[in-house]
C-alpha cells in the first residue's frame, strides 16, 4: 500500500456504484484519508459536497445528471474544486470533454491503487481558491503547452496520425482499420508517440491533446 498522503479536507467521491464507491473508500480509509461518498450528482449538489473538499473523484456514467453535466454545473456555481474523473472502458472522448472543461485528470477503470492516491495526492495540492476556474487554470495549460508542442512537434506524420486518433479515443483495431496498417504495426507507432511526447499513460497524452486545442483555440 502507497504511504498515507496527508490532506487537510476529505476526498468527495460521486459514483451510482456502490462497489466503486465502497472499494475507493476502502483505499482511502487504508490510506488515512477522510472521505466522504454520493450514490450520484443530485445528492451531491443538494448536499453542497463540495464544501470544505479536498478533491472530487466524479464517475463519468451516471443516471439522471451525468458527470460532464455535473462537472459543467459546479463550474457554472464558480466551484474551482480539482476534479478527477473515472470512466470505464471506450469513454476517452468523454474524459478528453471534461478535461476540457477543466477536470485536473482522469483514470480508467479499473485502474491502479497507486495511481488513484496520487492523482488525489496532485490535486488536493492544486486547490485553488477562486472563483474564475479557467483564469485559475490558465498558467498551467500554457506551461503544458509550451513543453507539449515540441514534443508533438517531433511526430512523423504517421505517428501525428496515431496520436490524434488515440487522443480520440479509438482503439487500436480500429486504428489499423481506419488507416489501413496492421494492429502490430499501429502498437509501435503508438509506442514512439508515447515516447517521444514523454507521455507515460493515456491520460499524459490526452492531457497534451487538450493543452494544444486549448492553446490553438486562445
Amino acid at each position: 500500500m502507497s504511504e498515507s498522503l496527508q490532506l487537510n479536507a476529505p476526498v468527495v467521491v460521486v459514483d451510482d456504484d456502490d462497489a466503486v464507491r465502497a472499494a475507493i473508500g476502502m483505499l482511502l480509509q487504508a490510506s488515512n484519508i477522510a472521505y466522504r461518498a454520493y450514490p450520484g450528482a443530485r445528492e451531491f449538489l443538494d448536499a453542497q459536497g463540495w464544501l470544505d473538499a479536498a478533491c472530487l473523484v466524479l464517475d463519468v456514467k451516471m443516471p439522471v445528471m451525468n458527470g460532464l453535466e455535473l462537472l459543467k454545473e459546479i463550474r457554472s456555481r464558480g466551484i474551482a474544486l480539482p476534479v478527477i474523473v473515472m470512466t470505464g472502458h471506450g469513454d476517452v472522448p468523454m474524459a478528453v470533454t471534461a478535461m476540457k472543461l477543466g477536470a485536473y485528470d482522469f483514470v480508467e477503470k479499473p485502474f491502479e491503487e497507486s495511481h488513484v492516491l496520487r492523482l488525489i495526492g496532485e490535486a488536493a495540492a492544486n486547490v485553488v481558491q477562486a472563483r474564475d476556474v479557467q483564469s485559475a487554470q490558465a498558467e498551467r495549460a500554457r506551461a503544458e503547452h509550451a513543453a507539449a508542442a515540441g514534443r508533438v512537434a517531433s511526430l512523423t506524420p504517421r505517428e501525428r496520425e496515431v496520436f490524434e486518433l488515440v487522443t480520440a479515443g479509438k482503439l487500436n483495431k480500429v486504428i489499423a482499420y481506419d488507416l489501413g496498417l496492421s494492429a502490430r504495426t499501429v502498437e509501435i507507432h503508438r509506442a514512439r508517440v508515447m515516447e517521444k511526447t514523454g507521455a507515460k499513460s493515456l491520460s499524459e497524452l490526452v492531457r497534451i491533446k487538450v493543452a494544444l486545442e486549448a492553446e490553438a483555440t486562445g
